[in-house]
């Protein structure tokens, strides 16, 4: 194995690692939220923790190199930050659990057909349509686990589709910067723009923080979870394997955050896990190889 494929591991490493992560977060933002914490009080709490934090790593430059570019920074912190967050949590409160997780599922096959539609000089190869579509079809297995109840909501629906859509706009701009920027300095700027943009719905619906709750040591510690684990270090790793894989490749990785939300309940509230989630798991696992890897066919 040469050096530079051991560097290629240690990207989809980090990809890997940081959907893990984030495929475990529902656990902490539901203990916040039966703590008495609101949807918008949580994002607004873990990215300050996160942007306070990577102020230790990225204490020195304060603009981009452009207004053009400072701009973009904001799409980032809107895309990757405020607007998905509370398009996704809206949408969870308005339909079905597995509705949001099965669009949500759609980010990578979204982020690839614009990232065809920009970059005209991309081509879509024919390995990472199939096993894009059979990654999502086990992302529908695992999602549903044997219970087969699809309701349709529009305005739930179109809010996760529209959190869908902003992700894959975050990856499609993060490399854009990526490759002119440093990655500490771009996560910076995602955490800032995040609570910027945040703004207008703290004034339509402010936040009352209660100390006796912020303060009990279940609130301390999944906020410090969300904010410093979470945020902080997987966004770093996320936008590093961006910058190096590409967006399209690492965003593919999306497809296994159902599989660990799946393993992570039958474990932490003991969710029964049926066979048909089993052959989710299966499809979803071949399908990111495929779409990652492709497949051969030999003639005998």
């Amino acid at each position: 194995m040469t050096a530079n494929n051991k560097q290629m591991y240690r990207f989809h490493f980090l990809a890997i690692l940081t959907v893990i992560i984030w495929g475990t977060t529902f656990v902490s933002t539901k203990i916040l939220i039966g703590n008495g914490l609101t949807p918008v009080e949580i994002l607004l709490y873990r990215f300050a923790l996160a942007y306070a934090g990577i102020w230790f790593f990225c204490p020195r430059k304060l603009l981009a190199k452009s207004w053009r570019d400072e701009l973009l920074f904001l799409g980032l912190g809107l895309c990757g930050g405020s607007l998905y967050f509370i398009a996704e949590n809206t949408a969870l409160g308005i339909t079905l659990a597995s509705n949001v997780s099965l669009i949500i599922c759609t980010t990578p096959i979204l982020t690839a057909l614009l990232s065809r539609l920009f970059n005209k000089g991309e081509r879509l190869k024919r390995h990472l349509i199939y096993g894009s579509l059979m990654a999502l079809l086990g992302v529908a297995l695992v999602v549903f686990n044997g219970s087969f109840i699809l309701q349709i909501n529009p305005l739930g629906d179109m809010l996760t589709l529209l959190a869908a859509l902003m992700w894959a706009f975050y990856g499609l701009i993060l490399k854009r910067l990526g490759n002119r920027y440093p990655t500490l300095f771009v996560t910076r700027k995602v955490f800032f723009y995040g609570i910027i943009t945040l703004i207008p719905v703290l004034i339509i619906s402010p936040v009352h923080p209660q100390m006796e709750v912020l303060t009990a040591p279940a609130v301390i510690g999944n906020l410090l979870f969300l904010g410093v684990i979470a945020s902080l270090l997987c966004y770093i790793m996320w936008n590093t394997a961006v910058k190096e894989l590409g967006v399209v490749r690492t965003t593919n990785y999306i497809y296994v955050v159902p599989l660990v939300t799946l393993l992570t309940s039958a474990i932490v509230i003991n969710e029964t896990i049926t066979v048909i989630a089993l052959i989710g798991s299966a499809f979803i696992l071949s399908g990111v190889y495929v779409a990652e890897k492709g497949f051969t066919l030999r003639r005998k």
